[in-house]
């Protein structure tokens, strides 16, 4: 049998190696999954066991706990990288890095939005959301969160030489973050009333290309500048 080898682009070897990385260290690979689940889980206990009140607040909640969630494991997509001198053996190496920015947030994504994505159905049970609205909520996040890690990373990058950096990540990222948090809430509940929800879909996933093409190029130039400094 013929071996077949994908070409060495950087892109296969940066997307293989962080999968890798995500799988060996599973405590980090767990943690925004243990958070998401933890805050949904406490809502019914803080706010009201009551399926009415819980449905009402249940779009909005899920988008704002699956937002923390993906921004707190953003500081790791270059950390160690950065730490251990392998971000400036990528640069000097000649590869493309838009490519291998680009294999290392999918990978991210791969690992927190897109398993976020896949137990959304058991927590919106949990959250008394309308059956018809499951799958607005699964399509929402799958284009949501693959646009929150993207524009995610572009804070990432630049504040990767920072010690303590997270506060600053957060104060640069969170306003970007509000169209995607509106349109993917928006979407999720007017597909609870029964109303068309296709044009929140169709902003979610422009936003998710947009953020695919545009935001590796401010990575490549947030780590050139964080190297230099």
């Amino acid at each position: 049998m013929t071996d077949i080898r994908l070409p060495d682009s950087g892109f296969y070897e940066a997307f293989r190696r962080e999968c890798l990385t995500a799988v060996r260290n599973r405590s980090e690979l767990f943690n925004p999954l243990i958070f998401f689940l933890s805050i949904i889980m406490f809502v019914p206990l803080g706010v009201s066991p009551d399926a009415n009140v819980l449905a009402s607040i249940a779009p909005g909640m899920i988008w704002i706990v699956a937002l923390l969630s993906v921004l707190l494991s953003l500081d790791k997509v270059f950390q160690s990288d950065y730490d251990d001198g392998c971000l400036e053996q990528m640069i000097l190496s000649g590869q493309s890095m838009y490519l291998m920015v680009i294999a290392k947030v999918l990978a991210h994504w791969c690992f927190t939005g897109l398993l976020l994505t896949l137990l959304s159905p058991v927590l919106a049970l949990m959250m008394a959301l309308p059956s018809q609205a499951y799958g607005a909520l699964l399509l929402s996040l799958f284009l949501g969160t693959g646009a929150l890690s993207f524009i995610g990373a572009v804070g990432a990058a630049l504040t990767v030489s920072l010690r303590r950096g997270g506060l600053l990540l957060s104060l640069i990222i969170i306003p970007l973050y509000v169209p995607v948090l509106i349109f993917g809430a928006s979407c999720v509940r007017s597909a609870a009333l029964g109303d068309p929800y296709s044009g929140q879909l169709a902003i979610l996933a422009a936003l998710w290309l947009l953020s695919v093409m545009l935001a590796p190029l401010a990575m490549v130039g947030g780590l050139k500048i964080s190297l230099e400094n």
